[in-house]
């Protein structure tokens, strides 16, 4: 319906002005909060829509598994094609083009990353180390990267911390205390991890940026759907995913300024998740990722219940806003409704915390940035119906999406490469190889035939010597350069959340 931006939905009083989040201004960010049932999750698919109808690709994790029926044509109802027409909104059934990614495999492609590319920082989050064992760990991070040795998977990191742990004096003589007490804590965190499922997320081949940022031949954008039912219930790793990608796309995405458009557009569902028990220096980093990634062309989005969910440092970075109904019936949540109303620009017209609770189903109050990036007056909103499936696709329909995806043949089956596992374990082997016992003497009668054999057999002792010499050098130099040859495929410059800066 607009041509300028994202056309959210039409007021319900006075013009009935139509409500557009303009694309020159998507990537100033935003909120989308609502209690649960509200609908959160169908406003987000109408705007993934418009902007994949755009050229803008977008990614979204599904918690419910209601979003995937973005990927298929809608059925309207009598109801919904009422709310079209009253809106002067031709509103036909139309899917976008969707790429399912799953962290655990099952309702997706797989989503990796390796050990390496993550970093210490993240890593310790993920496994919730103390300060003492996030310094062991970043100390297992430097001497890694130090000798050229990558750990792409938990078992490169484990093979790294019992190199670390074995070698705890010469390493704390250098960088500073190994506790064995931390690298044991370190170990049984790993192991959690594993029994969580989370270890086939760590990996090759590792997510590549550009493949979340796709167009089809018709120059719409890729919706890049994260089946995260399974995900969520692992809320830690699910926060951690979410801020390494947005941390990627910082440290990748070279700087656009403000685009007529943005390159890519993040919805982080159960936005309380990233800030829930994080470090003031964490929060402090996700305050500036947030607010220097628009310059990258990037808008987040983030969805949550109550905008009291995030920290009020984020909060004023999010200019468009979404925001459905809360119900207020114990103290905390009329604090948080009271929060939620006044992060609003008034309007005289109705009383913004009242409002919040009256909105029914498909309402919600909503103030988007203007040509100026000035924030509009608040309006009661209804939202646009969507024109693709409202509810989820089955196995078999997402099953035939993704059998028609661009990127199966890329990410679906694992590779395992030589790297700090096989390197360490093959140090091991070429140390504890025994030494040939000397060949006896052989005793001869006469002295000139001794003194000959003896020569000889000295000559071939020096030879075999140098022959096994030759052969562990060799061995040891073969694993260490393709270990190398994998470090040198990346920079191994750590940027701002620890994670390892690739080479463009």
């Amino acid at each position: 319906m607009a041509d300028t931006g994202v056309f959210v939905g039409q007021a319900e009083s006075g013009d009935k002005l139509p409500q557009v989040l303009l694309y020159s201004r998507a990537n100033r960010h935003g909120l989308v909060a609502g209690a649960t049932g509200t609908g959160k999750t169908v406003t987000l698919q109408v705007i993934a829509q418009e902007f994949s109808d755009a050229g803008v690709p977008v990614f979204a994790a599904d918690i419910k598994g209601d979003l995937s029926g973005v990927a298929l044509p809608g059925a309207p109802n009598e109801k919904l094609l009422a709310r079209a027409e009253a809106m002067q909104l031709d509103l036909k059934p139309a899917a976008a083009p969707v790429i399912f990614w799953d962290l655990f495999g099952k309702k997706g492609h797989p989503i990796r990353s390796t050990i390496s590319e993550m970093g210490p920082l993240l890593l310790a989050r993920l496994l919730e180390l103390n300060d003492t064992q996030e310094g062991v760990l970043n100390i297992v991070f430097h001497v890694a990267d130090k000798q050229g040795l990558m750990l792409l998977d938990i078992a490169d990191l484990r093979a790294m911390l019992n190199h670390v742990s074995e070698n705890a004096k010469a390493i704390s003589a250098e960088y500073g205390q190994v506790a064995p007490a931390s690298i044991a804590t370190i170990q049984r965190a790993l192991l959690q991890l594993e029994t969580q499922g989370a270890d086939g997320f760590f990996g090759e081949p590792a997510l590549k940026l550009s493949d979340l940022m796709r167009t089809t031949p018709d120059g719409r954008g890729y919706i890049n759907v994260l089946a995260a039912n399974q995900l969520i219930e692992s809320p830690r790793l699910y926060s951690t995913f979410l801020l390494w990608l947005m941390s990627e796309l910082f440290e990748e995405l070279p700087e656009v300024g403000d685009p007529e458009k943005p390159r890519l557009v993040f919805f982080f569902d159960e936005a309380h998740l990233l800030f829930r028990e994080a470090s003031p220096a964490l929060l402090q980093k996700i305050e500036q990722v947030v607010r220097l990634i628009r310059s990258k062309g990037v808008g987040i989005y983030f969805v949550t219940q109550n905008p009291a969910d995030i920290p009020d440092s984020v909060l004023a970075q999010l200019g468009n806003r979404v925001q459905h109904a809360l119900r207020a019936y114990t103290p905390a949540e009329q604090k948080g409704l009271k929060a939620a109303a006044q992060s609003f620009r008034p309007n005289p017209a109705f009383d913004t915390q009242t409002a919040i609770q009256d909105l029914g189903v498909g309402e919600a109050l909503v103030s988007l940035l203007d040509e100026k990036g000035r924030p509009t007056i608040t309006e009661k909103t209804l939202i646009r119906p969507p024109a693709s499936r409202l509810g989820p696709a089955n196995d078999a329909e997402r099953a035939q999406v993704m059998a028609s995806s661009p990127v199966g043949a890329l990410y679906d089956t694992a590779v395992d490469r030589h790297s700090a596992y096989e390197v360490l374990t093959q140090r091991t082997v070429v140390t504890a190889a025994p030494e040939p016992e000397p060949e006896p003497e052989v005793e001869e009668d006469r002295e000139t035939k001794a003194e000959e054999r003896a020569r000889l057999a000295e000559e071939k002792r020096r030879q075999r010597e140098t022959e096994r010499t030759t052969k562990q050098v060799t061995s040891v130099a073969v694993s260490v350069i393709r270990s190398v040859g994998v470090a040198l495929g990346r920079e191994l410059i750590r940027g701002m959340f620890g994670t390892v800066k690739r080479r463009r």
